[in-house]
């Protein structure tokens, strides 16, 4: 499984260091400010795109002199510069897993366009390739289907949640159960928790979010 990192130029309170260090040696992608944030950590990405609004000239200057790939675009585009990163990591870099940093935290409107991201029809085929990642958070999302979800380090929260209208949502194992639930709604299912080190969970359609989380903590998960 080739994974692909794509590092979001957002704040870097919400970046665990640590996690992004662990993964240094795989594929990266900087977008905008995040192409500058890598490289501060000894870490080149292949590719770095965006409008770089947030990127002064001299730092700009010093990604094309490390070496990156550098694609521009104007301010007025047709996506995100997130969706540019994550657009790039698979046709250009033929991600099976894309792990997405940087993308929450700050500005509301931009979390939530990254939150749904998924849900757009140029980026369903990433759905299930999609993980965010910050440091107490960890996203990924569901088709339908019989689900397991093995418990991450130090994550002791497991929220469901359908994004869109959901049917069967079934929370087989876990510390607070559910079943057949229907929604025409999206719906938190937050802090419930594992029972195990894998918990499951089953739905016949829709599309659901399933987020492990713990309160604040120093570093991120791996």
């Amino acid at each position: 499984m080739k994974v692909v990192n794509v590092m979001v130029g957002g704040p870097a309170s919400e970046i665990p260091e640590e996690t992004v260090l662990a993964h240094r040696e795989e594929a990266w992608v900087g977008v905008d400010y995040g192409a500058s944030y890598l490289l501060a950590r000894g870490i080149t990405p292949q590719l770095a795109v965006g409008d770089f609004d947030t990127t002064k000239p001299a730092a700009l200057a010093r990604i094309k002199a490390a070496g990156v790939s550098v694609r521009t675009f104007p301010p007025e585009k047709d996506y995100t510069d997130s969706q540019l990163g994550v657009k790039a990591a698979v046709e250009d870099l033929a991600a099976d897993r894309v792990n997405l940093f940087g993308a929450t935290g700050g500005r509301l409107d931009q979390f939530l366009a990254n939150l749904y991201l998924p849900l757009l029809p140029d980026f369903a085929p990433c759905l299930e390739k999609l993980v965010l990642i910050d440091r107490q958070n960890v996203v990924r999302y569901y088709r339908p289907g019989e689900h397991a979800v093995r418990q991450l380090p130090g994550m002791q929260y497991l929220t469901f949640v359908n994004l869109t209208p959901v049917r069967g949502l079934t929370l087989i194992d876990e510390k607070y159960r559910l079943t057949n639930y229907d929604s025409a709604v999206p719906v938190s299912w937050s802090s419930n928790e594992f029972t195990a080190p894998v918990n499951h969970f089953a739905f016949t359609s829709g599309v659901v979010a399933v987020i492990q989380s713990r309160d604040s903590a120093a570093t991120g998960p791996r």
